[in-house]
């Protein structure tokens, strides 16, 4: 008798052979209780990704293309595939820790009402990385970050409010969005949201998905006992580039599910943003000369030279 699949996990790669190949390891290492596939999108990595993951791991099923479609678009393509009535979208960059995604997916059985589950995210050396949810977009939230003030005072539930401040990410929780790089979800909840909005590129898809599941019922929830590391990143060599993504998303995203007053105060705020990073890390490298804040000054000025691009969000 042929036993039904539980889970099928999804991995979009891009020029992260390393990572990618440890991550797999971890994933096959670590989860001996849930019957499982895996899925693995290329996006056209120049550094030997897909040849590396033929040799070592010849049961995934890899989707090596020609063209870098973009983190949603590989997804939504992905679970085409998928046999599975639970996908775990997991990134190349993170590493399963203690039976993770077996935690997650129990939790997620005896709990079904939620329809999105996610876990808690650490750096390698062990510490919190917060990144693992966030709560949705605000002005506030983007006033707080344009100023600095999320970056002053990071655990202050006030100050950093859209990245739940203060909060260890040590509790069972239901939060706004679950982050990408390790987020569970009903394969029927998945087809009935009709996946990623493909309009984001990258960045920001999560945030839109989970906006639409919430308001289809569902009740997307982290569970503190299914660590992972997540190094993040790994996949951006180029500074301005990643930061010029993240604009074009939070743009996209405002867009997307704000009134048109709310999007105005919103593009001044960043705007505000890059023109405080631009002003302030110029004024620093020309009184210290030095070379990381130099190289900072250079990124700020390179994302505000791009303005008009950025505030256009993807289009």
């Amino acid at each position: 008798m042929n036993i039904p699949l539980t889970l099928s996990i999804i991995v979009v790669s891009f020029n992260t052979r390393k990572t990618t190949l440890e991550c797999l390891r971890s994933i096959y290492h670590e989860t001996r209780q849930t019957p499982f596939e895996i899925i693995v999108v290329d996006n056209a990595s120049h550094d030997g990704s897909a040849e590396a993951i033929r040799v070592e791991f010849p049961d995934v099923e890899l989707m090596a293309l020609g063209e870098n479609i973009g983190f949603g678009r590989a997804n939504n393509l992905a679970s085409g595939l998928a046999t599975g009535y639970l996908l775990l979208l997991q990134n190349p960059d993170t590493v399963v820790l203690n039976g993770a995604i077996d935690t997650l997916v129990s939790f997620a059985e005896q709990h079904p009402d939620c329809g999105m589950w996610g876990g808690r995210t650490l750096f390698a050396d062990g510490t919190l990385n917060p990144t693992s949810c966030w709560r949705d977009m605000s002005l506030w939230g983007l006033f707080c970050q344009s100023i600095g003030l999320s970056t002053l005072f990071p655990n202050n539930a006030f100050c950093n409010s859209d990245a739940y401040g203060g909060w260890q990410r040590d509790s069972i929780r239901e939060v706004d969005t679950v982050t990408g790089c390790f987020l569970l979800i009903q394969r029927q909840l998945w087809e009935q949201l009709h996946g990623f909005d493909p309009a984001f590129y990258m960045y920001a898809e999560e945030a839109d998905l989970c906006l639409r599941a919430r308001k289809a019922g569902a009740h997307p929830t982290i569970f503190p006992h299914a660590q992972i590391v997540h190094h993040g990143g790994l996949s951006e060599t180029v500074p301005a580039d990643k930061i010029d993504r993240l604009l074009r998303a939070k743009i996209t995203l405002a867009k997307k599910h704000w009134g048109s007053a709310r999007l105005r105060a919103a593009l001044v705020l960043f705007r505000l943003h890059v023109t405080v990073r631009t002003l302030g890390y110029g004024i620093v490298a020309r009184l210290t000369g030095k070379t990381k804040h130099c190289e900072k000054a250079k990124i700020w000025r390179q994302v505000w030279q791009r303005r008009k691009n950025w505030l256009k969000g993807y289009e």
